[in-house]
């Protein structure tokens, strides 16, 4: 994968929209699955340059920044795009967000958000009720707008979204009548460029406090080219979107490379198991990619076995480690399978297995970079903000990445962003790993989860790995705390699966096969496991109750207790 490859298509992803337009006007951009509605690339081009008009006559400018807790909505992925058309920083936030922590990242992003959009009146519940909260307390923020019926409730001061729709529609036919009146428009379009950050992210938060991570127009493109090309996406296929668009899962890598290659996305509002495996079956879907967890939601459904997913070709996963039993049911699901690295910061993927990988390849490692993206393993970055040495095969050290995928820093966090990526461009991801001596990526641990029981380093997923051996567990997580006896000691918390037994002393015998140092002091079995907004272990709140779980060892003369 080479620049010259690359300089054969936009480097916007409005571009992209407007290329399949022009040479694919009738093909099929998107299908809503929970609406059945389709939409060509003609017509979802020409929905973008309405929205985009409008929020320029609203005072939206490049630069700005508007800000969403809505599902995958026709109309937000419209929303989304005509922010990109202007320079508008998008930042769809998780819809799980509470007032008081949506609260939280508007003020991170005060300085140049204007708007914020949400719900009304659903089955699950009244978001309205959040809008009302943002409008009460946020007070500078200019625009608050409900996505909801046009009989619903709407506050005072709340714009519905049906009424910008409307307006949008009608103030672009005039303009096309009268086409001086957007010379203005055209010309703050022309403004944006490939390395212009048009999406904004926030980071999971496993390691603290979530951050607006400022993804650009290349990042964007070059990953869909790359991730088009580790699993063959092709103008023909249909992928799946039913990951959130909180998520660069659901948006630069399932929506946006579907999109980038001229194909067909059949997108779901919001992920639920039994629609995904229908809507698989229903349009006939070749290519899929979820977080580990939703594919067990999806197996363990009682009439899974009647699904025709005979269409898929290809499915991916990422953002946890799996197990040989995982994969063996997995290759089952489609003919070929795989995963990588995938990163907020780095646009979405930056390593792939192969295309053609047995069970055994992909459990051996994370795969492959490409050349347009390159993967280093180093040391430490130095203390003058360079990056570290550059480290031979074998040797653990951070993984690293450089090239056009990176984004551009972390809005409003100098700090932060100088403590990720060096000032000669190397990203630092926080990950350990090696590269063997087929230079593929294999993954030691969390360099902010390292854990050192009697000065050796132990990384959390070998551990992970190892005891989830074990078939009666469902889930297990690892975290390292202070030991008076070890320096740090080892936690191993532990779910089981639905009518499974096992015991503490079961689980220690299954660890006598590791080295002594990278055993549990302490395991924990839990009822209910805590999984972040993408489905991985939520290392915050293992953390928030540890203390507690330790003393209680120590009151039974475990632990460090003497």
């Amino acid at each position: 994968m080479s620049w010259e490859e690359f300089n054969k298509y936009p480097h916007t992803i409005c571009g992209v929209i407007e290329k399949w337009a022009k040479e694919t006007p009738d093909k099929i951009a998107l299908i809503i699955y929970d609406t059945e509605k389709q939409v060509t690339y003609k017509e979802f081009n020409v929905n973008i340059m309405a929205m985009a008009l409008k929020l320029y006559n609203m005072g939206f400018r490049k630069g700005d920044i508007l800000v969403t807790s809505l599902p995958f909505l026709y109309e937000h992925i419209v929303l989304g795009y005509a922010c990109a058309k202007l320079g508008v920083m998008w930042t769809p936030l998780d819809l799980r967000l509470k007032p008081t922590e949506i609260m939280r990242n508007l003020e991170l992003l005060k300085e140049k958000a204007k708007m914020y959009c949400h719900l009304g009146k659903t089955s699950a519940a009244n978001f309205g009720m959040i809008g009302a909260a943002i409008k009460k307390e946020i007070t500078w923020l200019k625009y608050v707008v409900q996505f909801s019926t046009p009989d619903d409730k709407y506050r005072n001061g709340i714009i519905p979204a049906f009424q910008i729709a409307e307006e949008a529609k009608n103030e672009y036919i005039e303009a096309i009548k009268n086409p001086d009146t957007m010379k203005d428009f055209l010309e703050e379009c022309s403004k944006v460029d490939d390395k212009d950050p048009i999406l904004i992210i926030f980071t999971t938060g496993s390691t603290g406090f979530p951050k607006p991570a400022m993804i650009t127009n290349i990042g964007i493109t070059c990953q869909n080219l790359c991730l088009a090309k580790g699993i063959h996406v092709e103008d023909d296929d249909l992928m799946l979107v039913n990951l959130p668009p909180s998520h660069v899962g659901g948006t630069t890598e399932q929506l946006m490379t579907t999109l980038f290659k001229g194909g067909t996305c059949v997108v779901l509002h919001i992920f639920n198991p039994a629609n995904t495996l229908d809507a698989i079956q229903k349009y006939k879907v070749t290519i899929f990619g979820q977080i580990p967890a939703l594919f067990v939601m999806e197996w363990r459904l009682p009439n899974y076995n009647n699904y025709d997913l005979s269409s898929l070709k290809y499915a991916i996963y990422g953002g946890q480690s799996v197990d040989r039993p995982f994969l063996e049911k997995l290759s089952s699901m489609a003919p070929k399978f795989g995963s990588g690295l995938g990163l907020t910061e780095v646009s979405g993927f930056c390593s792939y297995t192969p295309l053609d990988g047995t069970v055994d390849d992909i459990l051996e490692s994370l795969g492959h970079d490409y050349p347009i993206t390159p993967l280093t393993i180093r040391s430490q970055m130095k203390e003058d903000g360079t990056a570290g040495e550059e480290l031979a095969n074998g040797e653990i050290g951070e993984i690293c990445y450089s090239g056009p995928q990176l984004f551009v820093g972390y809005f409003n966090n100098e700090e932060a962003t100088r403590n990720t990526i060096s000032i000669d461009g190397i990203l630092y991801t926080g990950d350990m790993g090696f590269k063997d001596n087929k230079d593929w990526l294999h993954l030691a641990g969390r360099r902010k989860f390292l854990i050192k029981p009697k000065g050796y380093q132990v990384f959390p997923p070998e551990v992970e790995v190892f005891i989830g051996e074990l078939p009666q567990i469902e889930f297990v997580g690892v975290i390292g705390a202070k030991h008076e006896v070890f320096s740090e000691g080892i936690v191993a918390y532990i779910k089981l699966k639905e009518g499974e037994k096992l015991t503490e002393k079961q689980v220690m015998k299954h660890c006598k096969g590791m080295a002594a140092f990278k055993r549990p002091s302490l395991v924990v079995f839990l009822d209910e496991f805590p999984l972040n907004r993408v489905a991985k272990t939520d290392y915050v709140t293992l953390r928030e109750r540890i203390q507690a779980d330790i003393d209680n060892a120590r009151i039974n003369g475990g632990w460090d207790a003497p």
